[in-house]
């Protein structure tokens, strides 16, 4: 299958199985993780987000390195490197306990975790915008990306929920059955996934040195020097330091609200969130609005950022408002959480959209890697940080305080809608003269 074969409809088709199988596995461990880690694991809350610092500060160890990989041998051949790493990480994940290796099994687990993630952040994503610009897609991406999202989020959903039964038999469980899918996804990926509007070039260990150097000084001029990329990235850390350790604390927090130990609810909570990013992904086409109509995507990215740290301010305050556990309070915490989830199905797309549009296909993998960077490091602070506060106050506080980190974003979307506005103006202005 030559890439000429291939069309628009045929890439998404790729991108979407390729999203969806993949998100599957790795969702199947996504309920349960830090109930895992606090049970069979013998880890403490604050032992937990020490262990997720861990796989954060492998990204952003990575980051760069892997996007050397993906623009030189190929996005394909990078994210099938991540399966491999993922499979055989996840692996060493659930023999620690059984083996004893305590929280260096852990930390060394979590940071092959990490890599394998970083050969995945940005490589699928350029690969399919990279395609859909040779094979002639005119249509605005966002659609495309929202396509995937709900994908994502329904794979996310079974998996949640498949997790969450799995684990209420045995913990472990969930784990063997990630690494069994993430093979399955690696075999599809290999047999279907082409080069299409990239071409590789092969990367010699003697010049990675350079490679790399090389692909940073492009992040830097196209990323860190872009006026409207650059506060996108501080977005991606500031809004990090919450948004990592939310999505992990989240698990434990919502069974100390209802005061019962049902780890199968952990994993229909997830299900339900994904429920809500998938109605939020489908929002997208309305929300964005079309043609003369389009709305700018850094205002509807700055109110998504407000209402989504009221949402987490909210939840905080639910476990000082009621002291004592209940269904009250976990349904209240619950609803708003969902809502969060709805909010992020409608900003993740449109993200993902605006930050493209100012991006050259030839270093968009290394600026997406760029920002998945700021991100790590925006989780490497935020995790232990607000670990420490769940362990010696409440995890309440710590949302608390991260509502205040997710609200800090507004004023970067609006820096960047201006940057864009200008931008746009001037090469209108360009085009006249």
């Amino acid at each position: 299958m030559k890439g000429a074969e291939f069309t628009s409809r045929r890439v998404i088709g790729v991108y979407l199985v390729a999203t969806g199988l993949f998100t599957l596995a790795a969702s199947l461990i996504w309920g349960v993780n830090t109930l895992f880690l606090m049970g069979p694991g013998g880890l403490t809350i604050f032992e937990v987000m020490l262990v997720n610092t861990a796989f954060v500060i492998g990204q952003a160890v990575f980051e760069v390195p892997t996007g050397v990989v993906a623009d030189t041998i190929g996005r394909k051949m990078c994210y099938a490197l991540g399966i491999a790493t993922l499979l055989v990480s996840t692996l060493l994940y659930v023999l620690t306990p059984v083996l004893g290796w305590g929280i260096p099994g852990f930390f060394l687990a979590s940071v092959l975790l990490g890599l394998g993630f970083t050969f995945q952040t940005g490589s699928v994503e350029a690969w399919l915008v990279d395609a859909l610009d040779a094979t002639g897609w005119d249509q605005p991406k966002d659609r495309v990306f929202a396509l995937g999202a709900q994908v994502l989020n329904v794979a996310t959903l079974v998996g949640a929920v498949l997790g969450g039964v799995l684990g209420q038999i045995d913990l472990k469980l969930p784990y063997v059955a990630r690494s069994a899918s993430l093979g399955f996804a690696l075999v599809v990926v290999i047999v279907f996934m082409r080069e299409v509007g990239f071409q590789p070039r092969p990367l010699r260990l003697r010049d990675f040195g350079t490679e790399t150097r090389a692909i940073f000084r492009a992040g830097v001029q196209y990323g860190w020097r872009n006026r409207v990329v650059r506060p996108l990235l501080w977005v991606s850390l500031t809004g990090g330091t919450f948004y990592i350790f939310g999505f992990y604390a989240w698990q434990r927090y919502m069974l100390d609200l209802l005061g019962q130990e049902l780890v199968w609810m952990a994993g229909l909570v997830m299900a339900l969130l994904s429920v809500m990013m998938i109605l939020g992904n489908a929002s997208v086409r309305w929300i964005a609005g079309s043609g003369e109509s389009r709305r700018q995507p850094a205002r509807i990215l700055s109110i998504g950022a407000a209402a989504s740290a009221a949402l987490t301010i909210g939840i905080g305050s639910i476990s000082f408002i009621f002291p004592e556990p209940g269904w009250t309070p976990f349904i209240l915490a619950t609803t708003m959480w969902l809502l969060f989830g709805f909010v992020f199905g409608v900003t993740g797309p449109v993200a993902q959209s605006f930050i493209n549009d100012h991006i050259p296909s030839a270093q968009r993998a290394t600026v997406l890697s760029v920002q998945a960077f700021f991100l790590d490091v925006g989780g490497g602070i935020g995790q232990p940080t607000l670990g420490w506060i769940s362990q010696q106050a409440s995890i309440g506080l710590a949302f608390l305080i991260g509502g205040g980190a997710v609200a800090i974003t507004v004023p970067f979307y609006e820096s960047a809608g201006r940057a864009a506005r200008d931008e746009a103006l001037a090469a209108s202005e360009k085009s006249v003269a």
